[in-house]
C-alpha cells in the first residue's frame, strides 16, 4: 500500500462534512412546496445585501428570506448546537452513551415549554420558560451532585440526572393531564416530538447569542477538553484544573442546548449519533472533532427538516424520524466500527 493512501482518505474524511453541508443546505432550499430555484435564491440573496431590486415577484422573495432561509438558518444552529453538546458531554463524563438529555436539560426545557403552553401565554414566553427550565434542571443536578459525598462525581452527575429527568417528566405528564384536550394538549404533544415549521428569524436571532456565547469556551479550550478524557489524577497532574473545567463546559454545552431545545421543542439522537458519525471521520482529537460535528450536526438536522416537509402532505415531527432514522444507524455504527470511541 503507498503511503499516500491513508493521507488521500483523511483527507477525504475530512472534507466530507463542509461539501455535505454545502450539498444539504442549496437542496433543502430549493425543495418545497413553493417551487424555487438556485437563481431564484441567489438573487434574493444578493438583492438583500445589495438593496437593489430581485426583479422577482413578492411571492418568491417572501417564501425564499421569509421561510426557507430562517428554517435552514435554525436548523443548522440547532442541529449543530445538539451535536456540539452530545460532543463535550461524552468526552467529560468519558461514556459514549452520554447526551444532552443525561443531565436532565431537554426534560427542564419541555417542562418550561409545557408550562407556558398550558399557561396559555404568548410564544416569547415559552420560549423563555423553555430557557429557564433547561438551565434550571442543570442547576438542581449540580446541588444534589454537590450535596452527595463519598461516590465517584460523574456518577453521581449521571444519576441525578437520570432521577431529575424522571421526576421532570412525570411533572410534563401531570400538566398534559390537566391541559385542555382540544387546544393545549396537541399544542404540548406537538411541541415535545420537536419542529421547525412555526420558527421566524427573530426566534433564530433570540437563541443565537447563547449558541455562540456557549460554543466560545469550547473552541477556547479545545486543547484542554482532549486531557478531561483522561482519569482526574492524571488530568490534574498535567495542570488541569478537572472540577472547573468541568463546570465552565457543562454550562456552555447545557446554555447551546437550553436555546437550542427553546426554539425546536425535543429534538432527540443528534446529540447522540452525530459525535460517534464524526469520531469516526476525523477521530477523536476534539480540536477536530468539534467543528466535524458541528458541521454533520446542522447538516443532519437540516436534511431531516427538509424530508419531514416534504414526505407527506402533513408534516412529519422531527423527533419521529431522528428516532426513526437515528436507531437503525446507531446500532449499525455500533455493529461496524473498529475505531475506540476515545
Amino acid at each position: 500500500m503507498s503511503a499516500g493512501r491513508p493521507k488521500a482518505a483523511a483527507l477525504i474524511r475530512t472534507a466530507a462534512p463542509p461539501v455535505l453541508l454545502v450539498v444539504v443546505v442549496l437542496i433543502s432550499l430549493v425543495i418545497g412546496k413553493y417551487n424555487v430555484s438556485a437563481r431564484d435564491i441567489a438573487a434574493v440573496i444578493g438583492a438583500k445585501l445589495s438593496g437593489m431590486p430581485s426583479g422577482l415577484p413578492p411571492t418568491v422573495e417572501t417564501v425564499i428570506w421569509n421561510v426557507r432561509l430562517p428554517r435552514v438558518a435554525c436548523g443548522l444552529f440547532v442541529g449543530a448546537s445538539l451535536a456540539a453538546a452530545g460532543t463535550v458531554y461524552q468526552g467529560l463524563f468519558r461514556n459514549p452513551l452520554v447526551s444532552p438529555d443525561i443531565l436532565g436539560v431537554s426534560a427542564g426545557a419541555s417542562l418550561g415549554a409545557v408550562l407556558g403552553i398550558f399557561l396559555s401565554l404568548p410564544v416569547l414566553a415559552i420560549q423563555g420558560l423553555a430557557f429557564a427550565g433547561g438551565l434550571a434542571a442543570v442547576g438542581l443536578v449540580y446541588m444534589i451532585g454537590a450535596a452527595v459525598r463519598g461516590h465517584d462525581p460523574i456518577l453521581v452527575l449521571v444519576l441525578a440526572g437520570v432521577a431529575i429527568g424522571a421526576l421532570l417528566g412525570a411533572s410534563i405528564s401531570l400538566l398534559k393531564v390537566l391541559a385542555d384536550p382540544y387546544n393545549q394538549l396537541p399544542a404540548i404533544t406537538f411541541w415535545l416530538l420537536g419542529s421547525l415549521a412555526s420558527v421566524t428569524r427573530g426566534d433564530f436571532l433570540s437563541v443565537l447569542p447563547a449558541m455562540i456565547v456557549g460554543l466560545i469556551p469550547m473552541v477556547l479550550l479545545r486543547w484542554r477538553v482532549n486531557l478531561m478524557t483522561l482519569d482526574d489524577q492524571e488530568a490534574r497532574a498535567l495542570g488541569i484544573e478537572t472540577t472547573r473545567m468541568r463546570i465552565i463546559l457543562i454550562a456552555a454545552a447545557t446554555l447551546m442546548t437550553a436555546a437550542a431545545v427553546s426554539i425546536s421543542g425535543i429534538i432527540g439522537w443528534i446529540g447522540l449519533l452525530v459525535p460517534h458519525v464524526a469520531r469516526v471521520l476525523v477521530g477523536p482529537n476534539f480540536s477536530r472533532l468539534l467543528p466535524a460535528s458541528l458541521l454533520l450536526g446542522g447538516g443532519y438536522l437540516v436534511a431531516v427538516d427538509t424530508l419531514a416537509r416534504s414526505m407527506a402532505e402533513i408534516e412529519v415531527p422531527l423527533g419521529i424520524l431522528t428516532a426513526a432514522i437515528g436507531a437503525p444507524f446507531f446500532i449499525w455504527l455500533l455493529m461496524t466500527t473498529r475505531r475506540g470511541w476515545q
